[in-house]
């Protein structure tokens, strides 16, 4: 039976609805499962098991030390792995429970590897893993991270590394554990960030040698490379000259980018680095962003200590006092 030319009309246009809603699916899911670089906005998760959320529970009702930190346990910061609290058989645990409250959050992993044999030079972050241990770990990290690959994690790889490297007189061994930690790690969704240093530590061109000779050496064997640098790690230095210095390496090298921590730059440096007194938090993350800076990020957690100096305790404790004055400002009022 012939259609009336209306019905035809109407069809066509049902078959038309039809069709640009399949188009439209298609092109969400595929921006939605597409893997995306860190950027202004970015959002990484704030977890429950941070040292800061820990301390509010713990802490006296109504006290300075509360509202310090209930402050800082409510901000999206970086999570710390070390194989003294996350061995090998028990951190890709932590990463997947990381990605669970990540993906509750609508928020992304973000990790600071922190385990390399020899770290911090004998430091007052010393300690670290064996070259055979130190090559497990970060394969278990590396296959949690893919199983979270949803959630676009940011690894922050082995703060200070290159940057001490020079002065612990083991360039070459740095190299080739980073490289190969690299490899480890690396997935299509995973972006991977050496240590840059700081604006006030090596000279941007020596910085920018070490971490090229990282990123070539884990694209060997067709390793996937790194996306870029992270500087300020755990120090103080002002976004300003962060984002100038971030420039000036990037400038050296082809195409890397870089990350900021501003977890505890608000009141600039005054020369000092092991918790140094009067400092305040800086600019949230994912404030940042630009064609070479990617965002900034918290990384080194307020309110835990850099290390028994100053009167702090050791380091990666929490310290009140610390955590009171850095969010003095914040909490004001």
């Amino acid at each position: 039976m012939a259609l009336s030319r209306r019905t035809a009309v109407l069809l066509a246009v049902a078959g038309f609805v039809v069709v640009a809603a399949v188009v439209l699916t298609v092109v969400l899911v595929t921006t939605a499962q597409a893997p995306h670089p860190p950027g202004r906005g970015t959002v990484v998760v704030a977890s429950e098991q941070s040292t800061a959320s820990v301390a509010a529970e713990r802490a006296p009702d109504g006290s300075p030390e509360l509202a310090a930190a209930q402050y800082l346990s409510a901000q999206p910061t970086a999570v710390w792995l070390t194989p003294e609290a996350d061995p090998i058989d028990a951190v890709g645990e932590r990463i997947a429970q990381l990605a669970d409250e990540a993906r509750a959050q609508s928020a992304r992993v973000a990790v600071v590897v922190y385990g390399l044999p020899g770290r911090d030079c004998g430091g007052h972050s010393a300690g670290g893993l064996d070259p055979d241990d130190y090559a497990d770990w970060t394969r278990a990290i590396g296959e949690a991270l893919r199983d979270a690959a949803d959630t676009s994690p940011i690894v922050l790889l082995e703060p200070d590394s290159l940057a001490l490297a020079p002065e612990c007189g083991n360039e070459a061994e740095r190299i080739d554990q980073l490289a190969a930690a690299v490899q480890a790690l690396a997935a299509e969704r995973t972006w991977i960030y050496v240590d840059g240093g700081h604006s006030d530590w090596l000279p941007a061109e020596r910085m920018a040698a070490l971490i090229r000779q990282v990123d070539r050496a884990s694209r060997a064997d067709g390793g996937g490379g790194i996306r870029g640098f992270v500087t300020n790690v755990s120090n103080f230095m002002p976004t300003a000259d962060e984002v100038a210095y971030a420039h000036d390496v990037a400038a050296r090298l082809d195409g890397l980018h870089a990350i900021i921590d501003t977890s505890r730059n608000g009141a600039g440096s005054d020369g000092e680095w092991c918790n140094p007194p009067g400092r305040r938090v800086g600019e949230p993350g994912g404030a940042l962003g630009d064609p070479v800076v990617d965002t900034n990020l918290w990384v080194k957690p307020p309110g835990e200590s850099d290390g028994e100096c100053n009167g702090g305790p050791p380091a990666g404790q929490w310290w009140p006092e610390a955590a009171i004055e850095l969010t003095r400002d914040a909490v004001a009022g």
